[in-house]
């Protein structure tokens, strides 16, 4: 079943796409067309028909954009310009633009998070009449909670995954026999807070573990809230009173805070995803906790000696038990604002396809396709030897997260990494700045946790989920 999302006033979220509206990042300059120039107007000539996709900053997206090539040519009349931005600029730029029907962007590259709130508010076009008249896409063979998590309310598709993830552990495993410890395959966190003690090698420039610490809602927090649901904490109980400040919430953002201010890398605070996986790949840590669709880039950018010691284990859990492995998905969904929705579901098709996924393991290496968003992408030979190492615990992840039950006690709301209401762009990235400050060493976990509860609270408040 599926979870209605609450009825609430729009207060806040009016709020935050206003701050989006005056603060987002310029985009012309990060825009380049198919062939490498620079993206003129939309116009074309002789028919010609130019679609705008708005991408994640991501490794597997940018093999797509290299890839562009091969979808022009089978669609001559049909050229694509990208704007490609880090994540913490895609979302307030093209939220932007569907909230104000400005028509920027044809196609949206769109998260988990964000489908079925965009979807209620009828931003997106529903994808199901062109999957059902497009039979090549093979809408059946999408991997189940990932088609889930980019489907609406109304158990309509709006975004067609391009890669689907959960969280693991990487680890080395050099650095650990040398250590003298073992990783098991479903480890805890006390264990790997104690692994990371016994590697840590400041001396030798190695790092004990890296960790999310830059804010953000999809940065820091990300990680740190699937830490919390595993301690025994949650955002908030089944009548929306914040929970920040329970022991279970505090103990899980203590250990976070002081496994990083221990163990972890140098300013933490500054890295996010990006930050942790050069650490990873260029030997400078010795664990990491991330999503499991980098396991491919940081084998693909990885020194030799990392390379050919790279383990992986599941989402570390806490005192609870609680699984707590997160599920993410980028989808592509067309906006209701574009003027060429049938070249873009060509776009869309293309780019999500099983033929485009063997085509980018053929030209970009098999470490470069998107993973997790099909099953038929686990049968490919290829890709079973180059992904031998973590293509089964990436499915096992995936198939065991669980965002309608993310929390040992009872909860309003879905998400594992994320809380699914439209206030959690504002109150997470608040919190994320709180703990980032933490990290930094410029507050204490108490005082960054007070200050965000107090916040969420005013913000549910506002939104009328807390009465």
């Amino acid at each position: 079943m599926r979870f209605p999302l609450p009825r609430r006033r729009a207060t806040r979220l009016t709020a935050t796409l206003a701050a989006a509206a005056v603060a987002v990042v310029p985009l012309a300059a990060c825009t380049t067309d198919g062939s490498g120039g620079t993206g003129g107007g939309p116009a074309g000539s002789g028919g010609d028909v130019t679609i705008n996709v708005a991408l994640a900053a991501n490794p597997q997206m940018k093999t797509a954009e290299s890839l562009i090539s091969d979808f022009e040519a089978k669609n001559p009349g049909i050229k694509v310009k990208f704007t490609t931005l880090p994540e913490n600029d895609l979302r307030p730029a093209v939220t932007k633009d569907v909230a104000t029907n400005a028509g920027q962007f044809d196609v949206a590259m769109v998260g988990a998070y964000e489908v079925p709130i965009w979807a209620q508010k009828g931003w997106l076009v529903p994808l199901d009449d062109y999957v059902a008249k497009d039979t090549a896409w093979d809408a059946a063979d999408l991997t189940t909670p990932i088609k889930d998590v980019v489907s609406g309310q109304d158990g309509k598709l709006y975004g067609a995954p391009f890669y689907g993830s959960s969280s693991f552990l990487f680890y080395r495993k050099d650095l650990a026999k040398k250590a003298g410890v073992t990783i098991p395959e479903t480890p805890t966190w006390d264990e790997v807070q104690a692994a990371a003690a016994k590697m840590d090698d400041k001396a030798d420039g190695v790092s004990g573990l890296c960790l999310r610490g830059l804010p953000g809602w999809g940065q820091n927090l990300a990680a740190v809230t699937t830490v919390i649901n595993t301690y025994g904490g949650r955002w908030f109980d089944e009548s929306w009173n914040p929970q920040l400040t329970s022991p279970e919430t505090e103990r899980a953002v203590q250990m976070y805070v002081d496994s990083l201010r221990k163990y972890g890398q140098a300013d933490a605070a500054k890295d996010g995803w990006e930050g942790c996986l050069q650490q990873m790949s260029q030997g400078k840590t010795a664990m990491w906790y991330d999503d499991t669709v980098f396991a491919g880039s940081v084998i693909d950018q990885a020194t030799p000696e990392v390379k050919d010691n790279l383990g992986f284990a599941m989402a570390p859990t806490g005192p609870s038990g609680k699984p707590s492995g997160w599920l993410w998905s980028w989808g592509l969904g067309i906006t209701k604002s574009s003027k060429n929705a049938d070249a873009s579901w060509k776009f869309i098709s293309w780019v999500t396809s099983k033929d485009y996924i063997k085509l980018a393991g053929e030209k970009a290496g098999w470490d470069s396709i998107p993973p997790g968003s099909r099953k038929s992408t686990y049968e490919i030979p290829e890709y079973k030897k180059a992904a031998a190492s973590y293509a089964d615990l990436t499915l096992r992840s995936i198939n065991e997260a669980t965002p309608k039950a993310p929390t040992v006690q009872p909860v309003p709301y879905t998400g594992v990494q994320y809380v699914q209401i439209p206030e959690f762009v504002d109150i997470g990235d608040y919190t994320s700045q709180q703990v980032a400050g933490a990290i930094a060493g410029t507050q204490t976990v108490q005082e960054a946790l007070q200050k965000s509860q107090d916040y969420t609270t005013k913000a549910v408040k506002t939104a009328g989920l807390l009465k």
